[in-house]
């Protein structure tokens, strides 16, 4: 039986993108297959702010950074924390996912139109020792024009694959199985769903009307991760998280659902680190959703009080930016899935920003007016609306009517206002001196000798009750469901390995499916800026590797 195409590549977001463009590049032919609607191409990284992990950039030069890839591999072995036999192979990822980050990877987006915001963002500082978790240096690289500005050049290269006659775009086509021929899985079979014109994000129609079948001499598996399946995300929730929450919104839509890891587990595709995961603490109800359930994360600045759902201080380290797993570690048990953010204008408006290519329309137009503009306003538009229709947010002139709203907002009035005032007092009394024992505002004062944090990422320190900086500000904060760190298990030229070590015949892997590189390239946790760059080097490595390998 002929082959419809050297290769076929499963899930058309970034990593399938910059699969099927290093495969266009080599010549060959390729049937992109993805269930969603054409206009969805791209998957998770249009929505997404566009930060990339690079080290020792020019844009980290410029800001007096000082970075380097023996500090980055070290931070990177340290959050990563690699202690399970089935690490090997994310080890050596990890290893030369670093070299590229500090060798080519800017470089090669460079040559391909993409550019940086000047500012270096700081995320995971983590507040350990200097072999634990966390970036030593800021690292955050937010791409000029968030992540439609990351996906654009491969999003060219594919379309110019198409009118090249290299390549064939098959949406709504839903996987169901793969197949062996003659020893290696070369068929790959499914549904195809009728036609849909749901908006980008949008749930669409699941109507089958036909069944597909095409072969190829290889297979890229590229569909994602379990984000949107809270059942799933459940089910492989780690007992050292402690329990699952029973409520979390959604930072995916519903059809990141795992199904394809299921089907590649099947076909005899090892799954390993299953139960690592990646989901952020500072989630928001969107107030304008665009899928169900649809949550925001905050970015935060450090100076946010951050409490407990019954008014107590997270312990240290656990500031707003500085451990996204430890705080949820912690957060999981207390008995309760929410926590607060207690602020004030002042802090809100230079330390929010909210993740999300929608939520920045001043980075992904492109606009240094609207930029400007941004850095200049009491608080940005995006977050304004928040402040004005968000359901997790209160705003008031004195504490006792904050704390009203806040019990109003839970099931059981569980804060306070003595206590938590008490807190408030004697943290502010730490403002009066430059030296103090409360470590968050030590933090903060570390933050502004950063020139970028000083610029637009940290509050100059003050009392949250002075009554200039009002008014004052609670933040209910969600669990948000996204990322999934373990995944398929792959080599370094992102082959999928069996339960006995050996190749898959025929498949390969990329992107978050293949936990990001290797079936878990974070280990336990991320440096952030990771996602993104995980799925284009590992989408670029199983292209180039496939290309090679059909001759």
């Amino acid at each position: 039986m002929a082959y419809d195409a050297d290769v076929i590549v499963i899930g058309a977001g970034l990593a399938g993108l910059a699969a099927t463009a290093e495969l266009v590049d080599a010549g060959r032919k390729v049937i992109l297959l993805d269930q969603e609607p054409e206009q969805s191409m791209g998957g998770q990284a249009f929505w997404s702010f566009g930060g990339l992990f690079l080290v020792d950039s020019p844009e980290q030069r410029r800001l007096r950074i000082k970075d380097s890839h023996a500090l980055a591999l070290q931070d990177w072995m340290g959050t990563a924390a690699f202690d399970r036999p089935e690490d090997h192979w994310p080890r050596k990822w990890a290893e030369a996912y670093v070299d590229f980050a500090a060798g080519e990877k800017r470089a090669w987006l460079h040559r391909q139109g993409v550019r940086f915001f000047p500012v270096v963002g700081w995320a995971e500082r983590g507040g350990y020792d200097a072999t634990g978790h966390g970036n030593s240096v800021p690292r955050f690289h937010i791409t000029w024009g968030t992540g439609p500005g990351v996906l654009a050049p491969f999003v060219r290269r594919v379309r110019d694959g198409v009118a090249r006659g290299l390549v064939q775009l098959r949406f709504r086509h839903r996987v169901t199985g793969l197949a062996r021929g003659a020893g290696t899985v070369d068929t790959v079979t499914g549904e195809v769903l009728e036609p849909s014109d749901a908006l980008r994000g949008k749930a669409s129609s699941r109507t089958v009307t036909g069944a597909f079948e095409f072969r190829a001499q290889a297979v890229i598996i590229t569909s994602g991760g379990i984000g949107g399946n809270h059942d799933l995300v459940r089910a492989n929730w780690p007992e050292r998280l402690g329990s699952p929450p029973e409520r979390m919104v959604s930072g995916v839509p519903a059809h990141v659902d795992g199904r394809m890891l299921g089907i590649a587990e099947g076909a005899g595709a090892r799954l390993i680190n299953r139960d690592r995961m990646w989901h952020y603490t500072e989630g928001l109800h969107n107030w304008d959703p665009i899928w169900d359930n649809h949550g925001i994360r905050i970015l935060p600045g450090p100076s946010s009080l951050w409490l407990d759902a019954r008014g107590r201080r997270l312990p240290v380290p656990l500031f707003p930016g500085f451990d996204t797993l430890g705080t949820l570690e912690h957060i999981m048990r207390t008995g309760y899935d929410h926590t607060w953010f207690v602020l004030d204008q002042k802090i809100i408006g230079k330390e929010f920003a909210l993740s999300g290519s929608e939520q920045n329309p001043d980075l992904t137009g492109k606009s240094i007016r609207d930029v400007i503009g941004r850095a200049r306003a009491d608080v940005p538009g995006p977050v304004s609306a928040f402040m004005d229709h968000g359901v997790d947010f209160v705003v008031e002139k004195d504490l006792g009517a904050l704390v009203r709203g806040m019990n109003a907002l839970t099931d059981e009035p569980l804060i306070d206002e003595a206590e938590l005032r008490r807190a408030i007092v004697a943290r502010d009394r730490e403002i009066l001196n430059p030296f103090t024992k409360d470590l968050q505002v030590t933090a903060i004062r570390g933050a502004r000798r950063f020139l970028g944090d000083r610029l637009i990422r940290t509050a100059a320190p003050h009392r949250i009750l002075d009554p200039t900086a009002g008014p004052l500000i609670a933040v209910r904060l969600n669990i948000l469901t996204r990322k999934t760190l373990g995944g398929l298990e792959t080599d370094l030229s992102s082959r999928v390995l069996t339960e006995g070590g050996d190749p898959l015949p025929g498949v390969y892997a990329a992107g978050e499916a293949a936990g990001f590189g290797g079936g878990g390239v974070h280990g336990y946790r991320s440096l952030e800026g990771t996602f993104l760059g995980g799925c284009l080097f590992s989408g670029r490595t199983a292209g180039r590797a496939a290309a090679r390998a059909i001759g």
